[in-house]
């Protein structure tokens, strides 16, 4: 097993903490059967991959054994973003058959929690994604960690997530807030729907924080408006029936 430290991790100020902390407990509400989870969002740059990091995180220190997954292997941040060196076998390394499971994954600096990086970049990722290597991984991560925290590529982008959301336990979708539109967030949730993986929830990422114009747009007009929809719409919808798996998902209009 390799070793790594993560030598640029910022700590989070206590706002963040008690977010991180509240979305720990809410994915604990959702039964000891919810695992494997996988984060997504509808396009790059809407905090995606902090999130998964900053939960895998959260559980780790909750004393649960929590595994990070790295799983875009067309635009990986991970290695870069937080320092952590070389890293000299990877999940492309496994998913190809060069590279036994033991040796993909690194043992970090934070207590509990190790990690699987992408490794360099793949040709075929959709194709291996759906591969069997994937599900046999996923299947011995469950027998050994509490908890398996995928950082799935956009779903708005490439269909990878879901497919790898179709071998999930569940997912969970980041949205930018004030960058993505409703309809298309809407778009995005229904190619989820349609790996027929339990979809826990969103998370609205980078509201701005402070003063009355937060308070007052987003906890009135957002929260008003938003729940009153998504919990009537989305909710019955559901519960309901799910469509069949989409293999390429529409471009963005």
């Amino acid at each position: 097993m390799q070793k790594i430290t993560f030598e640029k991790r910022k700590e989070l100020d206590y706002r963040m903490n008690e977010a991180y902390k509240s979305l720990r407990t809410n994915i604990l509400f959702c039964g000891d059967n919810v695992k494997v989870i996988a984060l997504t969002s509808c396009m790059p740059n809407e905090g995606k991959t902090t999130v998964a990091f900053e939960l895998a995180h959260s559980m780790a220190s909750n004393g649960y054994q929590t595994i990070l997954i790295d799983a875009d292997l067309r635009k990986s941040v991970l290695v870069g973003r937080y320092k952590v060196g070389v890293v000299k076998e990877g999940l492309s390394h496994y998913l190809t058959g060069q590279s036994p499971l033991d040796h993909v994954i690194c043992e970090t600096d934070i207590e509990n929690m190790d990690i699987i990086f992408s490794g360099p970049y793949a040709p075929n990722p959709t194709e291996i994604l759906g591969g069997q290597y994937f599900t046999d991984m996923l299947d011995q991560l469950r027998l050994e960690y509490d908890y398996v925290i995928i950082d799935a590529p956009p779903l708005g982008s490439v269909i990878d997530a879901a497919i790898i959301s179709k071998v999930s336990d569940g997912a969970i979708m980041v949205v930018s807030a004030g960058e993505i539109s409703y309809h298309f967030a809407q778009h995005v949730k229904s190619q989820l729907e349609k790996s027929n993986c339990k979809i826990l929830g969103a998370i609205l990422n980078k509201v701005p924080i402070g003063g009355s114009k937060y308070y007052g747009h987003y906890y009135g007009k957002y929260y008003g408006k938003y729940y009153g929809k998504y919990y009537g719409k989305y909710y019955g919808k559901y519960y309901g029936t799910y469509g069949e798996y989409g293999h390429e998902s529409e471009k963005k209009k």
